[in-house]
């Protein structure tokens, strides 16, 4: 838990300025425990299907997992604050470049925070 409150504290400290920061605090303050369990479902389940198609060796730049960051991109804009697809590349850069997202992806299938950024930037044109 106390790795949770160091995060929090984190991410207040680095975006608390921003609108997006803001808006992700006035939503998720009012969600109960089964938005939060469906929360997680829809991620996992994203998370799950990038890992598949990297697995079948579906590049990134394919309409497949161009529609896997896109869902992950409206799972963001649903559930947290509006996320352009510009702001989601930026995410994406944060995935790979932040030794703990890294982890996080490449704990699940190795090399596959490096698909999920490359899939977010081709959804967005980047």
């Amino acid at each position: 838990m106390k790795q949770k409150k160091e995060w929090a504290e984190e991410a207040r400290e680095r975006w608390g300025d921003t609108d997006a920061y803001r808006e992700s605090a006035r939503r998720t303050k009012g969600y109960s425990a089964d938005d939060a369990a469906r929360i997680k479902a829809e991620l996992e389940t994203i998370e799950s299907d990038f890992a598949a198609a990297m697995a079948k060796g579906v590049p990134a730049d394919d309409p497949l997992a161009k529609a896997i960051a896109e869902r992950a991109r409206l799972h963001i804009d649903r559930w947290y604050y509006p996320c352009a697809p510009q702001m989601h590349v930026g995410l994406a850069q944060m995935y790979v470049g932040d030794p703990r997202f890294r982890a996080h992806y490449d704990d699940r299938a190795e090399g596959l925070a490096e698909y999920v950024k490359a899939a977010i930037e081709a959804n967005a044109g980047a």
